[in-house]
């Protein structure tokens, strides 16, 4: 587990308002940190696996402007399979087991309606192994993964530099 400081969570939310933020930049703007230590805590936070820095794309951008949440009941023995084959397809920008009443779920994004239709009915019911599907269509995401925030309560009181 990362143990994450106060410098370092204000590292990481900068790197999420512009993750092409320089570290003297962000040296700066947190204010008692030096350039150097700024580099040094953005390559330990990626070699540990604690942040990603990466382009986010939105779908809508490219013309993709309908999202549905898929939820799927799945034979037991083909959880696994069923989800690991949901990864192949474009649209799918999402793909999580659950444990519940659904047992795969999957976002998808498509330029309409009609798209998102054909894509559960003609593809995604016909994997072997998906017993049921239920669709809901998402007009409005307030917030994303890629928006989420490190809460400060987990924050640990030592202060490396």
């Amino acid at each position: 587990m990362y143990e994450i400081d106060k410098f370092d969570l204000g590292i990481v939310n900068l790197l999420l308002e512009d993750g092409r933020m320089s570290a003297s930049e962000i040296a700066r703007r947190l204010g008692n940190i030096s350039e150097r230590a700024v580099r040094y805590r953005i390559e330990r936070m990626i070699e540990e696996d604690a942040v990603q820095v990466s382009a986010v794309v939105h779908p809508e951008a490219f013309g993709m402007v309908i999202k549905a949440d898929v939820l799927m009941e799945v034979e037991s023995d083909r959880i696994r399979e069923v989800a690991q084959k949901m990864t192949e397809y474009e649209n799918v920008t999402y793909v999580a087991c659950a444990i519940g009443e659904t047992d795969v779920s999957i976002q998808v994004v498509a330029r309409d309606t009609d798209e998102i239709y054909r894509f559960v009915t003609e593809v995604v019911g016909k994997v072997p192994g998906v017993r049921r599907t239920t669709t809901s269509i998402v007009p409005v995401v307030l917030k994303d993964v890629y928006q989420w925030r490190v809460p400060e309560h987990i924050i640990s009181d030592s202060i490396q530099e």
